[in-house]
């Protein structure tokens, strides 16, 4: 049974679990329904009901239909959220072009465009509890939905009645997405983060290789911050390599968001950056291998204004994607940030993965 209790503020997000997950490649009519039988199958596993399991697989149809006609090199990515007052359904889509000329316009019902992604975003806005698109002309198109599944009714019981069932979570604050290279189901690639009060904590690892060793080595690093985030993140990162001595082992960063401020500590090829204003500001990680060897570990503290975006990401993820070419882009949904970094700067012959935190 999936629970449905809220999870408390400082609940912890961490990167989906492979079974929660489902990356399609979708360059041809057969994806289209495999998509859209695999959003059904995730919706009845968290025992959506079915008006919202028929809705979801519209959206997704609509979505996969669109990636096959207009896009170059689309995929879709469907997986449980844990973010709400009960478990939803996210939906990713990413391409590499061509971009879409009017966003504006490409929100709008039935807008098609010869050569172009007509995505009907209007469609998919009426069946989602949340959207958002990101393009750029020449450059890729990017899209996010969130579909949460409803909290039942308790029955009747002493004492006042229940107030009114909870409604769409707020805006995360973070969140992040994951890619195994092709072939893999598991990724070497994980991600967490904890809040207590302002202050977010965050923690990055990308294991060593490949497939089922490679995760469970990120994963340990993962947890062994999340466990007891109060640290510094020297220090959080110190206790990362030594757990992370009985695994391969992996480059892992740990960042701490708070009063405008990231503090940054890392160890390996984890990078780190800060996004305003159309610029990007680039930490800097010390040489090593996390669970093997490390140099004296040290931290630094960057600027992070309020409207900022602070990004992790592995070297799945080029480092040249160039902030001048995605204006606004550190405005939007920090879920979206993440799928525009992937779609623009992923490598299909590694893991990759990017946390994204606002500010």
């Amino acid at each position: 049974m999936v629970p449905l209790n809220r999870p408390p503020a400082n609940w912890p997000l961490r990167a989906p679990v492979p079974q929660d997950m489902r990356w399609l490649r979708v360059e041809d009519a057969s994806a289209v329904a495999a998509a859209r039988n695999a959003a059904l199958a995730l919706a009845d596993r968290l025992q959506f009901p079915a008006a919202r399991a028929d809705r979801l697989a519209l959206a997704v149809t609509e979505a996969a239909s669109n990636l096959h006609k207009h896009a170059q090199q689309g995929s879709l990515l469907l997986r449980v959220g844990r973010d709400g007052p009960a478990p939803g359904i996210e939906l990713v889509t990413i391409d590499a072009g061509p971009g879409v000329p009017d966003v504006a316009a490409a929100r709008r019902d039935g807008h098609s465009t010869a050569g172009t992604l007509g995505i009907g975003l209007g469609a998919i806005q009426r069946q989602a509890d949340f959207t958002d698109l990101y393009s750029v002309p020449g450059h890729s198109t990017s899209l996010v939905a969130r579909f949460w599944g409803t909290v039942p009714t308790p029955g009747p019981a002493p004492g006042p009645a229940p107030g009114p069932a909870p409604g769409p979570p707020p805006a995360p604050r973070s969140a992040g997405v994951t890619r195994p290279i092709t072939g893999e189901t598991e990724c070497g690639d994980a991600y967490g983060a904890i809040g207590a009060g302002e202050a977010v904590t965050a923690v990055f690892c990308d294991g060593l290789g490949h497939g089922p060793l490679a995760a469970t080595a990120a994963a340990e690093g993962v947890t062994a911050v999340l466990d007891d985030p109060a640290g510094e993140p020297a220090a959080l990162l110190e206790r990362a390599h030594r757990r992370m001595s009985g695994t391969r082992g992996g480059a892992v960063a740990v960042m701490r968001l708070s009063g405008g401020v990231a503090r940054f500590a890392g160890l390996g090829n984890v990078a780190g950056s800060v996004l305003f204003q159309g610029r990007r500001k680039s930490m800097v990680s010390v040489p090593g291998i996390a669970g093997h060897q490390a140099r004296t570990i040290r931290q630094f503290d960057y600027e992070a204004p309020p409207g900022a975006a602070v990004i992790l990401h592995s070297d799945g993820v080029s480092s040249r994607w160039e902030a001048a070419a995605l204006p606004g882009l550190e405005a939007r949904d920090p879920l979206l940030i993440a799928a525009v970094l992937l779609a623009e700067a992923g490598i299909h012959r590694d893991d990759a993965g990017v946390l994204v935190l606002k500010s």
